[in-house]
């Protein structure tokens, strides 16, 4: 890949001290000195960086990679070339995570639009009413309504409205195009671009005359702290009661929320995925792209649920569901190779017949 000037490599830390920080042993000390300025896959890793291995099977990779370090586990240390140094640790994924923060803290949240901004552009319209602390910036063009507290260090990007009475905590990045309504947003919370918040739930009773009548939607929307929201997510307000994304819950793009969702803490939820109103998410859950979850049903603590699975009834904490409809893994993979197994019965016969 040509050098990329979107991030540019950090000015260089020692190996030995990155180690330190990541909690990884060193395995070669001679090599502390040596200079880690960039993250790259093992592939085509070069000198100054380092990159991660989490299998034998990514084992071809290594005879393009030159890069200075690796993070990986004991039983991979053991084929990493002499030139390499080998960085052990039980944890490469998270390890390498780290490293990236340290190495790259610019793409950690979504950039400036605007470059020596700071304070408010003269471009921006901010209701009089509206209270900011030190150090917020707010881009060209955003619109900031009446009441809106925001806290300090965060970043209002171009084309973002907040509207009435949205409070935004500290440190703070709500990017271009993103829309906030009836909401309290915690501290460090990432909102990408186009992300809608706040916004009408889809509720509506039967009318007498034929055709639906709106129920009205009345609820806030509470954002807790370090969450992080995805491009074009949405997530409508309560009906009556608030809808509620726990702390440290990280979601990915296109995803739709549905009014009264109760999500717990540090779930992670990938893109495409659909959840209807009233459902309670429990804490550590994992939803795979495309899943969809029926309204005013239950998810236990420390769930996986498969991609493109459609859940319609409660899971208990812990289990691991997949398929349409979802079911235990178990079940569902049985199911599957059962299925997989008739077609090749089917066309064996078939070859025979010919």
């Amino acid at each position: 890949m040509e050098q990329n000037w979107f991030f540019p490599p950090h000015d260089g830390i020692r190996l030995g001290d990155l180690a330190e920080r990541l909690g990884a042993e060193l395995l070669d000390g001679s090599a502390a000195s040596r200079l880690i300025r960039n993250v790259s896959p093992v592939y085509r890793a070069k000198d100054g960086d380092i990159c991660y291995m989490l299998s034998r099977k990514s084992r071809a990779d290594l005879d393009t990679c030159r890069a200075t370090a690796i993070l990986c586990d004991k039983a991979i240390a053991a084929i990493v070339p002499p030139h390499i140094a080998v960085l052990q640790t039980s944890r490469a994924h998270m390890a390498f995570a780290l490293a990236g923060e340290i190495l790259q803290p610019s793409a950690m949240r979504p950039a400036l639009t605007t470059s020596e901004l700071s304070g408010i552009s003269p471009l921006a319209y901010v209701d009089p009413t509206a209270r900011l602390e030190a150090g917020v910036v707010i881009e060209p063009t955003a619109v900031i309504g009446a009441n809106v507290e925001i806290g300090e260090g965060t970043r209002i990007g171009p084309g973002v409205v907040l509207g009435q009475g949205v409070k935004i905590g500290r440190d703070c990045t709500i990017s271009a195009g993103a829309k906030v309504q009836c909401a309290l947003l915690g501290n460090r919370v990432i909102l990408h671009p186009g992300a809608c918040i706040g916004q009408d739930g889809f509720g509506y009773g039967p009318s007498p005359k034929g055709g639906m009548i709106k129920i009205v939607q009345v609820g806030r929307v509470i954002i807790q702290d370090d969450v992080e929201i995805g491009a074009n997510t949405t997530i409508d307000r309560g009906t009556m009661d608030d809808t509620v994304i726990g702390e440290g819950t990280k979601i990915d793009n296109q995803v739709q929320i549905g009014h009264n969702v109760r999500i717990g803490r540090h779930c992670g939820i990938v893109s495409k995925v659909g959840i209807a109103g009233s459902t309670t998410v429990g804490d550590g859950v994992m939803i795979g792209g495309a899943a969809g979850l029926n309204g005013h049903i239950t998810i236990g603590d420390g769930v996986q649920i498969a991609a493109m699975s459609g859940v319609v009834a409660d899971i208990p904490a812990g289990e691991r569901y997949g398929g349409i409809p979802a079911r235990p893994m178990r079940d569902f993979l049985r199911d599957v190779a059962e299925i997989t197994m008739r077609g090749t019965n089917k066309n064996s016969k078939r070859g025979d017949k010919e």
